[in-house]
């Protein structure tokens, strides 16, 4: 009996001991289902939350560029309203313009995108394109939009209008390019006549004094380079592309040195070396940029190592070494004043340059009375320099145009002679071909001559 009893009470603990693990493995798997409940709930919450805040950013961000986008259709109004000059163009017309932007039309890239060249109002215009991922520089756009409507001076190229849907800027079209075309990728153009050179940086120097005149707030330009000096059809030169232009409202003294945190605009070997320590611009910080485009007016090289190359000339007395070869007539004292200029105006520190309207332009002025006219005491009739003369008529040409010996002669005269010879006026020798090419430098500047020479006589009586 008692051994009946023993077993039975075995079996039953082991059945309690079962039950017992039983709960603990149940109680177990729910600790592990809550568990996992709990991180369900969890990971739903953070779904919540991230969404919550993924919908709030996205209606932050749609109100900001409705906020911008409001903010920038206030300041295309105040621009239609300011000028009547300036038009506003649609998508749609520029689209048509352009054949949607066909690369046939495309003439070149601007500082932050494409120009094409089109007709838009029965005019010859250049249109530049932001590009689709220069949406941050919507303010440089309207920066430019705001200071060029505002602006027309005979030397800054005229904003015709633009479309703010696309971010264009609607030009006056300049037939012969940029400066850094003529000068440094003229192969399919004849070199630019040394005449023009000194005019084009008498002109452009006129319009940087009107921008740094401007009130009541001077403008500096920041971005002053060949490329961004344009030539008319009449080789009449205007500055272009004031995208990096900057209103200056506190200016600081020439003498006095202030580190600001502005970024730095501009193109390297161009920009004012004091400009790019201190952050500070100021209307002197152009004069670096101009002193540099003097010195390739007169070498036609490249900006890189060229001002210390012209200084160890003009030190040397041997500054007809690093002139422009293109031309062989270079008057070389006219030439030696302009290069100690450019010099003067490519120093270190601002307060060491001279001052654009009481320096800078008076002494182009007078080199270019220097270089213009050379009046006979004996006759009052000025006397034309010796390359505008035709070496068959022996007069002035009108429309010169340069054969294959290298020389410029009077179209109709080159022409009646080639019907008859086949060998160069000047030399006598066989020319290689009988082709002639119109010298367009050369006609613009004699056009630019005999307008002076007028203006003489007139002033005279």
């Amino acid at each position: 009996m008692i051994q009946v009893l023993s077993t039975e009470c075995s079996e039953e603990a082991k059945k309690v001991e079962h039950a017992l693990h039983t709960e603990e493995t149940l109680k177990q798997k729910a600790a592990d289902e809550k568990a996992k409940h709990l991180e369900a709930i969890k990971e739903v919450e953070q779904a919540k939350w991230s969404f919550t805040r993924e919908a709030y950013s996205k209606h932050k961000a749609e109100m900001v560029g409705s906020m911008m986008s409001l903010d920038k259709e206030k300041i295309v109004d105040a621009i239609l309203s300011n000028t009547r000059s300036c038009r506003r163009y649609s998508k749609h017309e520029i689209e048509l313009a352009t054949d949607n932007f066909s690369e046939a039309r495309k003439i070149g890239e601007g500082g932050y995108g494409n120009v094409y060249r089109c007709t838009l109002d029965h005019i010859e215009v250049a249109v530049k394109v932001i590009q689709q991922d220069s949406t941050d520089k919507t303010d440089e756009f309207l920066r430019e939009v705001e200071i060029l409507s505002k602006l027309h001076h005979p030397n800054l190229v005229l904003l015709i209008g633009f479309c703010p849907e696309m971010g264009c800027l609607v030009y006056e079209y300049m037939e012969n390019g940029s400066l850094e075309d003529q000068l440094l990728n003229n192969k399919k153009r004849q070199p630019l006549h040394w005449f023009l050179r000194f005019r084009i940086i008498f002109e452009v120097s006129c319009g940087l004094a009107f921008l740094h005149g401007r009130k009541p707030e001077p403008i500096v330009h920041r971005d002053l380079k060949p490329a961004n000096i344009l030539l008319d059809k009449n080789y009449v030169a205007k500055i272009g592309d004031a995208g990096f232009a900057k209103l200056i409202s506190d200016l600081v003294p020439d003498c006095q040195t202030e580190y600001t945190d502005t970024i730095v605009a501009g193109t390297l070997y161009y920009m004012d070396p004091e400009y790019q320590q201190t952050g500070t611009v100021r209307p002197k910080s152009d004069l670096f940029g101009l002193g540099v485009i003097i010195l390739q007016l007169l070498t036609g090289k490249r900006p890189h190592g060229l001002i210390v190359s012209v200084e160890n000339a003009v030190k040397k007395g041997l500054l007809f070494h690093v002139l422009d070869m293109s031309q062989t007539d270079w008057p070389l004292a006219e030439a030696e004043m302009l290069a100690k200029l450019g010099l003067q105006c490519t120093a270190l520190k601002c307060r060491d340059r001279p001052d654009l309207d009481s320096e800078v332009l008076p002494k182009l002025e007078e080199i270019l009375r220097r270089i213009s006219c050379k009046a006979d005491m004996r006759n009052p009739k000025p006397c034309a320099p010796a390359h505008f003369i035709c070496p068959i008529t022996k007069e002035v040409m009108d429309d010169p145009y340069v054969v294959a010996d290298g020389h410029t002669y009077e179209h109709y005269a080159i022409e009646a002679w080639l019907r008859k010879y086949r060998t160069s006026p000047l030399t006598r020798r066989k020319l290689p071909n009988l082709s002639i090419i119109p010298n367009h430098s050369l006609r613009a500047a004699i056009q630019q001559w005999k307008n002076s020479s007028r203006a003489e006589a007139w002033n005279g009586q």
